[in-house]
């Protein structure tokens, strides 16, 4: 594992314990789980969405007609239903995004898009 894998599934998985909404942090077994989720999903992230969006925080989009992940997660009004209902929803997707992405996939992507809230996020401009 590179070490900015490393380091990114280490704030992820702090994060988790942060995310805004929560009522309480998740602990032991679920907590794990959670955190084994966000990271498949950042690395799919990486492997498939990084060419044409920024993936992690502060990151801007390679392609300027990207919005950043960081961007989608702070929309408001977004829940994690409304967003994997987005990502399964193919045929909204631009022709370059043609690609079929699994349902495992899609929930473990949602949830890592998820951890890039932020309370008074405000896009760059």
């Amino acid at each position: 594992m590179s070490k900015f894998a490393a380091s990114a599934a280490l704030i992820l998985t702090a994060a988790l314990f942060v995310s805004p909404g929560e009522a309480a942090p998740k602990r032991g077994a679920a907590a794990r789980a959670e955190a084994a989720r966000v990271a498949k999903g950042l690395a799919f992230a990486q492997e498939r969405c990084a060419a044409c969006h920024g993936v992690t925080a502060n990151a801007g989009s390679p392609n300027p007609e990207s919005p950043s992940f960081e961007d989608i997660a702070n929309q408001s009004g977004l829940t994690r239903t409304t967003l994997r209902r987005f990502l399964t929803d193919s045929h909204n997707y631009p022709d370059a995004m043609q690609f079929k992405v699994e349902r495992g996939e899609i929930s473990n992507l949602a949830d890592y898009m998820l951890t890039l809230r932020r309370p008074g996020y405000k896009p760059a401009i």
